[in-house]
């Protein structure tokens, strides 16, 4: 370790509540709000909607110095806050959750486990209304980035230096091509998948590499099938809609016309969303039509916000990964694993819940499996909460639509690249004439008769477009607001 990360070493561990600062200057402290409970209560008697985001970065996301071999990090080099600033936003921005996701280089492994994580245990005693999961955003080998979620547990500092020190492709130095490799990749996953608790890995940004639509870059759909495959319950999913939804809002509020949404320069999202979520039939709807338990989330990607000159929303500000569970480390990483969950942006909507039901013959929700014979009638009621609130840009969006969507489920493809699902279907559109209001709840209803394996989910949109389209350049992320429920599937007996 340098003589200067020992030093700011040793102003974590007194609790030093000034900036911190190595090879940067004027970097902002800790600050200090009032603190509120972000989802109204002061104890957890069951499971609940809890809003939160797995994809942010803090000062140990750094530059690098090469004039010394090896390379020198510089703290707030890349992003810029403290851990406990980004906690303190988060609940100010209705978040019960967060994972503190810095990413890597030469040797990042020693100082996420020498200097990021002390500031951790700080933030948790300084913010303790929002639950804070250790991670980081992997350098994944042969792929773009990923959200890595370690499990809250006494030894989850050793856990992800493990990983990280092992795995992550920017870590070694000397760089050693066979780091970014697929192979390596799937030996990391593998591991994991050992540990009694396992980790969850979420894909980031999955197609900003994408140079066309369905021209993959970085990411590819045959990585996700493969990961998933060695292992089902840690690579469970991908980011729907990418952080950086600032991108094109300038200091003062204007907007830059020249900017795109999330920084997908090549390929835009639509909708705010990633073209392989939200490309009806598209590629995570054939994930789903192989029965594949592939979720999707929602987040922030925080490096600099967008009132400082960067190109991001704090945590919770506009986008929200909700996740169905118990106010505890556990369930909510249990609840991410399993599906119980959804996505949304500019606070569009903050419940959606998905139930099909067969009568007296049993019933399941989001991310949950039906089983019922050939020809079953079955259920599918929707309800979802429009705030009447303003949002954080002081507006109140209203829902205009919600679509439930649906597609058959075939089994493995033998092409491990393919991205289509012919089957995939709207089923019903509802608009506010089909719908019933009691106060913020919206219900509507809708018969399926199953006559084969399938999947359900469900959308929704402030908007009149009856398909997502590409987001132009220079598009105000406030005016094009949607949300995803995570599927249902449903199987014959």
């Amino acid at each position: 370790m340098t003589r200067d990360l020992q030093l700011l070493l040793r102003a974590i561990r007194t609790m030093d509540r000034r900036p911190l600062i190595l090879m940067a200057a004027g970097i902002a402290g800790c600050v200090a709000l009032r603190t509120a409970d972000p989802d109204g209560r002061s104890a957890e008697s069951g499971r609940r909607w809890l809003a939160g985001d797995h994809h942010i970065h803090s000062r140990y996301s750094v530059g690098w110095s090469d004039s010394t071999s090896p390379p020198t990090p510089i703290i707030a080099g890349d992003a810029r806050y403290p851990i406990p600033t980004n906690a303190e936003m988060a609940r100010k921005y209705g978040l019960a959750w967060m994972v503190s996701t810095d990413h890597g280089g030469p040797n990042h492994s020693k100082l996420n486990r020498d200097v990021a994580y002390p500031e951790l245990l700080q933030s948790r005693r300084l913010v303790p209304e929002v639950i804070q999961f250790y991670g980081m955003e992997l350098d994944t080998p042969a792929a773009d980035h990923s959200s890595l979620i370690i499990p809250h547990t006494a030894d989850e500092r050793d856990r992800l230096h493990d990983v990280e020190s092992r795995f992550a492709k920017r870590d070694r130095f000397p760089r050693d091509p066979a780091w970014d490799t697929e192979p390596h990749m799937l030996e990391a996953l593998r591991y994991m998948s050992t540990w009694s608790l396992p980790p969850v890995l979420i894909a980031n940004h999955p197609a900003r590499s994408a140079m066309g639509l369905g021209a993959y870059g970085l990411d590819t759909p045959g990585e996700f099938r493969n990961w998933n495959d060695a292992a089902p319950r840690v690579a469970v999913g991908m980011e729907g809609a990418p952080g950086h939804q600032a991108n094109a809002i300038n200091r003062d509020s204007t907007i830059d016309s020249t900017a795109a949404r999330g920084g997908y320069s090549r390929h835009a999202t639509m909708g705010g969303f990633d073209q392989m979520t939200a490309r009806l039939g598209g590629l995570w709807d054939a994930l789903l039509g192989e029965g594949r338990r592939w979720w999707i989330t929602s987040t922030s990607d925080s490096h600099i916000n967008w009132r400082e000159g960067g190109s991001d929303f704090w945590p919770g500000e506009y986008s929200k990964t909700y996740v169905y569970a118990r106010r505890t480390h556990d369930d909510i990483l249990q609840s991410l694993r399993e599906g119980r969950v959804f996505a949304t942006t500019g606070d569009l909507v903050s419940e959606v819940h998905v139930v099909a039901d067969r009568g007296g013959s049993g019933s399941t929700d989001i991310g949950g499996t039906l089983v019922v014979p050939a020809g079953a009638e079955v259920r599918v009621t929707i309800s979802v909460r429009d705030p009447g609130g303003t949002n954080h840009r002081g507006e109140t969006p209203e829902v205009a639509r919600v679509d439930l969507i649906g597609g058959d489920v075939t089994g493995p493809s033998t092409d491990r690249d393919r991205d289509v699902n012919s089957t995939t279907r709207v089923l019903r559109r509802f608009t506010s004439t089909d719908w019933t209001r009691d106060g913020e709840m919206l219900t509507m209803t809708h018969d399926v008769r199953v006559e084969r394996a399938m999947y359900l989910r469900v959308r929704g949109t402030n908007t009149a477009e009856l398909e997502p389209q590409p987001d132009p350049r220079g598009e105000n992320p406030w005016r094009d607001l949607w949300f995803y429920s995570n599927p249902i599937f449903i199987e014959l007996r």
